[in-house]
């Protein structure tokens, strides 16, 4: 075996340990998070009234950041119109068009996603 290869099968076999390490620490950190939640989850099952805020809490985040998106939409929606009136006239049909084309493409994409 010439020096080039014994090089190269200590790279691989030191990368394959490193591999395996971080697959153990990854382990230990699943094992770790699962134990937090079975912590957290019995604290809020002996205080009805703390979860039940804190799923008032939770739904009141997901409201908001539909509120958020909403809103986020709205802005898209009027930069849009507006790019569209910066436009000479003569060219805003034809880029009307590739925007509404982009924009329908990535409303597909997303509804994908979603399913």
């Amino acid at each position: 075996m010439s020096e080039e290869d014994a090089v190269g099968s200590l790279l691989k076999s030191t990368l394959g340990i490193i591999h395996t390490e971080d697959i153990l620490i990854e382990a230990v950190r699943d094992l770790v998070r699962e134990e937090v939640k079975r912590y957290v989850r019995q604290k809020l099952e002996a205080r009805p009234a703390l979860k039940e805020e804190l799923k008032k809490g939770v739904a009141a985040l997901v409201e908001a950041k539909v509120r958020e998106a909403s809103a986020l939409i709205l802005l898209a929606k009027s930069a849009a119109k507006l790019g569209v009136e910066l436009v000479p006239p003569q060219l805003r049909e034809e880029v009307a068009k590739e925007l509404v084309d982009a924009l329908e493409k990535e409303i597909a994409t997303v509804l994908d996603r979603g399913q």
